[in-house]
């Protein structure tokens, strides 16, 4: 299952689309693809994924809404949302409320307390095949997912509107299927982590370097990170890999 992720540089974004199965039961060996544009459009993603369908999981960026059609030609790319960002939000207004002892805090945190247990059973079974994950998450992480949204969708109706931690808990509920995903795909991972460690050392890097002087530059860069980060992946020392072939 493809994972996407995208990045700010310092000239245009960067998009980043990683298969890597290895951890999650699979044997064909893990790859990355990176794009360049000068803008964030949804156009973008639309274009790279054109004559393709199949999963992909991503963040909830509205640019990708028109991946997800359902009378989408060639076909149907069914969304994955990560669970990483949405436990992100919930942390971020837990530690705030803690340190202005605001009411919010019992809720965020109870709400992170939920979503690690998710999280540790999943931790458990990386590695196993899919019809293995799939009968754990079956078992034991279906039920919690159930008391998830069933607390949710109280909690919800308890607190502001308009508040950052109604929209935390909207951006889980109104997405819920594409939440609940994993629970029925053993090929589905919780997260797009593996996409976000490919984007985070380009974009860490951003204030220390111009990346790219044009688009055809930027291209060319997104070329030579494909190349070497799929190096990276597969255990390959890039600098020996590039010398090799050169």
């Amino acid at each position: 299952v493809p994972v996407l992720a995208k990045g700010k540089t310092r000239t245009g974004r960067l998009w980043a689309y990683v298969r890597d199965d290895l951890p999650f039961g699979g044997r064909d060996p893990p790859a990355v693809a990176y794009f360049y544009s000068s803008d964030r459009r949804g156009e973008h993603p639309q274009t790279h994924l054109k004559d393709w369908s199949g999963i992909l999981q991503a963040d909830a960026y509205g640019g990708f809404s028109a991946l997800y059609a359902e009378a989408r030609l060639p076909g149907l790319i069914r969304e994955a949302s990560c669970w990483a960002h949405a436990r992100r939000e919930f942390f971020k207004l837990a530690d705030v409320a803690r340190k202005a002892r605001d009411a919010r805090t019992a809720i965020a945190l109870e709400a992170v307390k939920r979503i690690d247990a998710i999280f540790d059973i999943e931790r458990a079974i990386n590695g196993q095949g899919t019809d293995d994950r799939l009968r754990v998450r079956q078992e034991s992480i279906k039920p919690l997912i159930g008391e998830l949204h069933d607390w949710m969708t109280t909690q919800r109706t308890r607190i502001s509107g308009k508040g950052d931690l109604a929209k935390a808990f909207d951006y889980m509920l109104k997405r819920w299927p594409s939440f609940t995903a994993f629970l029925d795909d053993g090929r589905i991972c919780l997260t797009n982590n593996a996409a976000e460690r490919m984007i985070r050392p380009l974009t860490l890097g951003r204030r220390n370097w111009t990346f790219a002087g044009s688009d055809r530059g930027g291209e060319r860069a997104a070329a030579i990170y494909t190349l070497l980060q799929t190096a990276k992946l597969n255990g390959v020392d890039p600098q020996a890999w590039l010398a090799d072939v050169l």
